[in-house]
């Protein structure tokens, strides 16, 4: 299995993942659920989703940094991560 193939394959669990996270939201508003058990799970949910997204960010990092070198590609991607983390 390549390196592309097992993010991609990452990815896809991640967002079955969130995809049940979702599923149990929608069944906690159906019941009426408490207020703050609600928003505790689409915080959960968000989060899940920002990690998704800064995987494939990465693997985007990787793909067009792939003639770079090995410096340049670590330093673009703590850059990267730095902003995320600004982006919160």
């Amino acid at each position: 299995m390549t390196p592309d193939t097992r993010r991609v394959e990452d990815l896809l669990v991640r967002l079955r993942r969130i995809e049940g996270q979702v599923r149990g939201l929608q069944r906690m508003i159906e019941e009426k659920r408490d207020c703050e058990d609600i928003l505790m799970q689409i915080i959960a949910v968000r989060a899940a989703l920002d990690q998704v997204g800064t995987l494939a960010l990465q693997g985007h990092i990787d793909e067009c940094t792939s003639g770079s070198s090995e410096e340049a590609r670590e330093r673009l991607k703590k850059a990267m991560q730095f902003l995320l983390r600004l982006s919160h």
